[in-house]
């Protein structure tokens, strides 16, 4: 397929943001209670059928910028972040994971961002890795590097890092045409047993062609894949893999698992979209997400930046001010999905 590279970068952002909106009405749910409730096609449904956003979009957008911020220097990159980290925590969002919540206050608190890392192997650090993989596709090193950075920022356990450099090298071979590569790949990526452990079985469900239920029924997680990073990215990289260039069959089947719905989507529209680009994402889920200020249109804008050559690219401004209102907001949307959850279908 023969695309730009800002488009693949697009694909990323956007299919952050398309499998975080579109995963996010069915958190916590049951892949049983998700067929009940949605019976019919996956759409944005979150307010008035549109989707918003939540904290795996607004990470990876904070990356994307820490990253045009500082390209060079992997301990730069980690201070700019964890700026971001903290007055992204004074926006009030919704939703955040506790290992991340304590980072941040620890940073607020002036602990140095090499050391404000909680012992976690939740999903924070995966959830956002995907744009580094494919801003240094070409440089395995500082891939390597600034994925580390940015994963210990919040997360310290050894875990939450594997599974970060894990979607980040998928990313960047999506990105580059070489998904032949990435089952060589996905083992050197980490010495834990259970790591190897999951990889193994990933290539054994992907020759026998099992669907994504099926290998996450293999892990267990017949209740839904929860915010373990070694339980999320598999899942994520599985479907990945399992659909090839089919964006809409990847995230419907990784959604339908049920769980940890908006970052499992979150993961799998990141890893598809590098590989497809814009044009290969559904438009109507695209067009379906209404959020301000952090937009599509500003995901855009940032995707070109980050296509520039290293250097050269820029952060890219909007309107903070708004972020307060709009978070409140979504947290009485928030709020009323989890009253509507006490009715049936159960």
């Amino acid at each position: 397929m023969n695309l730009s590279k800002e488009d693949r970068i697009q694909g990323v952002l956007i299919g952050t943001a398309v499998g975080d909106a579109l995963g996010l009405p069915a958190e916590g749910l049951s892949a049983r209670r998700i067929a009940r409730r949605w019976p019919n096609r996956w759409r944005m449904n979150l307010l008035f059928s549109k989707g918003m956003i939540s904290d795996d979009t607004e990470h990876t957008l904070m990356v994307a910028q820490a990253l045009l911020a500082a390209p060079a220097d992997a301990s730069a990159f980690q201070q700019q972040l964890a700026r971001k980290l903290r007055w992204w925590l004074l926006g009030l969002p919704a939703g955040l994971g506790m290992a991340t919540l304590k980072a941040c206050l620890k940073l607020w608190l002036g602990v140095p961002p090499a050391r404000s890392g909680i012992n976690s192997a939740g999903n924070g650090p995966a959830m956002r890795s995907a744009v580094i993989g494919v801003f240094f596709a070409d440089d395995p090193q500082r891939r390597k590097a600034f994925v580390a950075a940015s994963a210990r920022l919040t997360h310290r356990d050894p875990r939450a890092e594997i599974a970060a450099l894990a979607v980040a090298e998928t990313a960047a071979l999506l990105f580059q045409g070489r998904a032949d590569e990435i089952l060589d790949v996905l083992p050197t990526q980490g010495a834990n047993e259970e790591w190897q452990r999951l990889c193994h079985q990933l290539v054994q469900a992907l020759a026998a062609g099992w669907s994504v239920r099926e290998f996450a029924r293999a892990l267990s997680l017949e209740n839904g894949v929860s915010g373990y990073a070694l339980h999320t990215v598999p899942i994520a990289i599985y479907a990945a893999l399992r659909h090839g260039e089919d964006f809409e069959a990847a995230l419907i089947s990784a959604l339908e698992c049920g769980g940890d719905t908006d970052t499992v989507g979150a993961i799998v529209g990141a890893l598809v979209g590098a590989r497809v680009g814009t044009n290969g994402i559904p438009p109507q889920w695209v067009d379906g997400i209404a959020d301000w200020p952090r937009s599509i249109p500003l995901l855009r804008k940032v995707a070109q930046q980050l296509s520039l050559p290293h250097g050269e690219g820029r952060p890219v401004p909007y309107f903070l001010p708004g972020v307060v209102p709009r978070n409140l907001l979504f947290l009485a949307v928030v709020i009323a999905h989890g009253f509507r959850r006490w009715l049936p279908p159960y």
